[in-house]
């Protein structure tokens, strides 16, 4: 075991020496997980604990009653819940696909091709970082109003592959892999396929679980496509299907805590796998600035 100056450096069991830093980071990380327990809470307070006042954290006498009543209000659709679901998985799965294949391809040609141009691009896609989703709203809806996408299944997924935060986290991997290997693979008869399958994607396990992650959240909650470009119910994901419930009913208890049913049913995805993946995640963002 590592030491300096007799102290020990990251020991394998606990030690008094820790205790200093589980003072700062318990209290940081309940603060952190309060946000989650409150989800779960609201999604099962009865109606007179969603209004009162002043509101409480947790849950006193919780019921499944949120749940039936929007179970109730999916059973009275004219199109069934499973058409939406299955929309919203097709969506989500295509999404994850296609932007950790269009990723890893850019970031390998960004890494090691040398091309007029190269620098430029890579610097267009770090500004585009600073744009939120919102930002770039209407040029969204005016290509796609252009390329006849309307009302069109494709509208779903086109918008949402491109991942300029994957992009910039891949091809920070990519230039961690030494030029001279891939150079060897090139003399040992590999092609650019086999150098991205064998050596590329191997090398990118972490960051490519990130891509994943964002990709796949950017698709689940996604309702822009089903909001300005789809007039087609059959079309539209479980996300905005869920979101309909908010306004469709009349009473503003059955509303509320309709709102927080769906709102836990359509976190609790994103938290599973995150649970997952989450070690891939820190390992993306520990390398990702490592040259």
């Amino acid at each position: 075991m590592a030491s300096f100056q007799g102290k020990k450096i990251n020991p394998k069991r606990f030690h008094v020496s820790q205790l200093k830093f589980y003072v700062f980071l318990l209290p940081l990380a309940l603060f952190m997980v309060l946000p989650i327990f409150y989800i779960f809470s609201t999604a099962f307070k009865p109606a007179e604990e969603l209004f009162k006042f002043p509101p409480s954290f947790f849950v006193v006498n919780p019921t499944w009653e949120n749940f039936k009543s929007l179970f109730e209000l999916m059973a009275g659709s004219s199109v069934p819940a499973t058409r939406y679901l299955f929309n919203s998985i097709i969506v989500t799965v295509l999404t994850m696909v296609i932007s950790i294949v269009l990723s890893v391809s850019a970031g390998y040609v960004l890494s090691k091709k040398k091309f007029r141009g190269q620098k430029l691009l890579f610097e267009i896609n770090t500004l585009a970082l600073m744009f939120v989703p919102i930002a770039v709203t209407i040029p969204r809806f005016i290509i796609i109003i252009n390329l006849g996408l309307v009302d069109r299944f494709v509208a779903n997924i086109l918008p949402i592959i491109a991942q300029p935060v994957g992009l910039f986290l891949i091809k920070q991997f990519i230039d961690q892999v030494p030029d001279a290997l891939l150079e060897a693979a090139r003399i040992d008869g590999a092609n650019e396929f086999d150098i991205i399958f064998k050596i590329i994607i191997p090398a990118v396990r972490p960051a490519i679980a990130t891509v994943a992650i964002m990709s796949f959240q950017s698709a689940w909650g996604n309702v822009e496509a089903s909001v300005y470009y789809l007039n087609n119910e059959s079309l539209k994901t479980f996300a905005y299907y869920i979101t309909t419930f908010s306004s469709s009913s009349t009473s503003s208890s059955i509303t509320q805590g309709v709102t927080a049913a769906s709102a836990l049913i359509m976190f609790i995805p994103n938290l599973v796998i995150f649970i997952v993946m989450q070690s891939k995640v820190m390992d993306t963002m520990a390398h990702s600035g490592i040259k």
